[in-house]
């Protein structure tokens, strides 16, 4: 079998027990993890028990303390996607989302914010030159951006740009953003009859927070509404979220990498599923450690018990099978965004689905690991109640609607016209 081909298994141990498996499906595909980004996966790696200690606290108050954020931000974690000219690492996201499975491991709110704050530094590099230099001059290039896509803006065309107004649900994280990406539509300019998702890039004196994020899970997301009042947002401070080519793109003029070819659904829907990931990670890393050590009210010991040997296994498989799954695909991405060739719609409508179904797998799994914990188990200070909830949460998100994406790609392989505009 030639070199290039093999397929090499890395694994890490503890207790002398197997716990990861992550395959990778050819040295060529290694390449990306460089001295820079191993370090910046063992930095978030360094940071996650210190996230599950605080975990629960954030989870009560409602929102990721500052003293997290600005660790990760000094670690340089929301620098990884961000433009080697404005002080990032301009890195293949397969990096981001191992960094966000690490992170998860200690407290999925934290992962998760991580994720669609981190991406943003992702698509500002795709807006005009004039937008970068709005966020990101004189400075400030460690401003983060904070976002919520769903396109009800109010907008109306005016000279130099469009008034602005609305309201939005599910911005995460925004507390800690001094900007926000906002979703609204827009004519086509090649088809004004037709309407078109855009993003609409705000500064935090144009918006403001309604407070209202009281939910099942992810609560330390803070992932409130946001209101804008009739505010102006200039023409280059746009973006046609969907259109893909260097017009629609023109901050390809100046970033040239290959990673800002990648379109938009390719990098933000794993953003918003791989927490799930490394939270399942971190509910099995706890279910043995607590199976390891519980001996029922009746004497009964976890560890003997058939139910949680199954749990735990079939939590291992499904987390080896998603990582598996992640990285092949990502393979074909970053080869389509460095050669140029275009996936096929049909794959790309298959890996869109194969993303949205990670949390409701993870989930499935979750589920068994709380079960076989019993009714001890399901006690607030058991972080696998915790996980439990913020995984269920994560399924609600839009990008991972799993049945309505698989029967997207279901429907296109039984001759039916595509009808995911995302994609």
């Amino acid at each position: 079998m030639p070199e290039e081909s093999k397929i090499r298994i890395e694994e890490t141990r503890a207790m002398g027990v197997l716990v990861n498996n992550f395959i990778a499906a050819s040295q060529e595909d290694e390449d990306y993890m460089t001295p820079e980004a191993k370090r910046l996966v063992q930095a978030a790696e360094e940071l996650a028990p210190r996230l599950r200690e605080r975990a629960q606290g954030a989870d009560e108050v409602g929102m990721v303390p500052r003293e997290t954020v600005k660790e990760m931000a000094e670690a340089g974690l929301f620098r990884v996607l961000q433009p080697k000219r404005w002080g990032g690492y301009e890195l293949d996201p397969r990096v981001f989302y191992r960094v966000q499975m690490a992170l998860a491991k200690g407290c999925m709110s934290t992962a998760w914010i991580y994720g669609v704050i981190g991406v943003h530094n992702w698509q500002l590099p795709l807006f005009p030159e004039q937008a970068q230099q709005d966020v990101w001059a004189n400075g400030n290039d460690g401003t983060l951006i904070a976002s919520t896509y769903m396109p009800v803006g109010k907008v109306e065309k005016v000279d130099g740009g469009y008034r602005f107004s609305g309201r939005w649900g599910f911005s995460s994280g925004v507390d800690h953003c001094e900007w926000i990406f906002l979703g609204g539509l827009l004519p086509k300019k090649d088809n004004p009859e037709e309407l078109e998702h855009t993003t609409f890039l705000l500064p935090r004196s144009d918006f403001r927070i309604e407070k209202n994020w009281d939910v099942l899970g992810l609560r330390a997301t803070g992932s409130h509404d946001i209101v804008v009042e009739d505010a102006f947002v200039p023409e280059h401070r746009t973006h046609r979220t969907n259109d893909h080519s260097d017009a629609g793109c023109p901050g390809r003029e100046i970033n040239t990498g290959w990673i800002y070819k990648i379109p938009f659904t390719q990098v933000f829907q794993r953003a918003v599923s791989s927490a799930c990931l490394g939270a399942t990670e971190g509910a099995i890393e706890e279910f043995r450690a607590r199976a390891a050590a519980h001996i029922g009210k009746h004497g009964a010991k976890t560890a003997e018990d058939p139910n949680a040997q199954l749990a735990v296994a079939e939590a291992m498989i499904a987390v080896d099978q998603l990582k598996l799954v992640l990285f092949r695909n990502y393979a074909r991405i970053v080869h389509c965004a460095k050669t140029g060739d275009k996936m096929p719609v049909e794959e790309r409508l298959m890996q869109r689905s194969q993303a949205s179904l990670v949390p409701k797998l993870c989930a499935e799994r979750v589920s068994e690991l709380l079960r076989a914990c019993a009714a001890s188990g399901l006690y607030r200070s058991n972080p696998i109640e915790r996980i439990f909830r913020d995984i269920h949460q994560a399924r609600g998100h839009i990008a991972n609607n799993s049945d309505a994406y698989a029967r997207a790609s279901g429907a296109m392989m039984l001759g039916l016209p595509n009808t995911d505009p995302y994609i």
